[in-house]
């Protein structure tokens, strides 16, 4: 699991005396990256600066559900927990479409906030490729790997933002990837299938760039 000084978490609650109670478990707990805000347009904000891994996230933010949509404006890595004080049904139905990691109702208890964080993290690092570049570690979710192409004894991660470089074989990179959602286009390429936005008798295309697609593999796109 990710050591708990390098999780970042933010506490969007626009109640100042649950939002502070929240924030001095977590800091009892060991969880040093801890940001409070209280309305919508600062956690806008803290979203895209901050870059949490979790939001705690006050579902009647202002009194309004504004948390609910403000949900589907989070950074991509965030992983989202609801707060709630309501046993409103629909409202519940609701704010579950939009794929939440957990919800909690308030009050809030230490052992039910520690218990839903960790789950949390721990359902992220199942889908995450764990890799070791040089000295450090790489943790890289599958869903922001686009391919990977082996060059040599060396294989390049391709994301939407970044490459990186691995010194290891493309199988063994496989094998570690769910295989229902990585596929081998060609001896030298694997791909994230639900990244591929076109299929050609001879190639698939990844945000415009093409891979070729041998004749071996092109069942995984029938």
């Amino acid at each position: 699991m990710y050591p708990k000084k390098d999780i970042k978490i933010l506490i969007v609650e626009d109640e100042v005396l649950i939002a502070e109670h929240i924030s001095e478990i977590l800091a009892e707990e060991g969880y040093t990256h801890v940001k409070i805000t209280h309305d919508k347009e600062m956690a806008q904000i803290e979203m895209s600066l901050f870059l949490p891994h979790i939001i705690l996230m006050d579902i009647n933010l202002e009194g309004e559900n504004s948390g609910i949509e403000l949900s589907r404006r989070k950074n991509k890595e965030a992983m989202v927990i609801f707060l709630t004080g309501q046993s409103d049904v629909a409202l519940m139905t609701k704010a579950l479409k939009t794929n939440p990691h957990a919800y909690l109702t308030k009050p809030i208890k230490q052992v039910d906030l520690l218990a839903s964080i960790n789950l949390a993290l721990i359902k992220k690092q199942v889908q995450t490729l764990q890799v070791k570049d040089g000295h450090d570690t790489l943790n890289i979710p599958y869903d922001a790997i686009n391919y990977v192409v082996a060059d040599g004894n060396y294989i390049d991660i391709h994301t939407e933002t970044d490459k990186y470089t691995i010194r290891q074989s493309l199988n063994t990179i496989a094998e570690k990837l769910p295989s229902e959602l990585f596929v081998k286009t060609h001896r030298s390429y694997l791909v994230n299938r639900n990244k591929v936005g076109r299929v050609t008798a001879s190639s698939v295309c990844i945000n415009n760039f093409e891979i070729p697609l041998s004749r071996t593999y092109a069942s995984h796109f029938k």
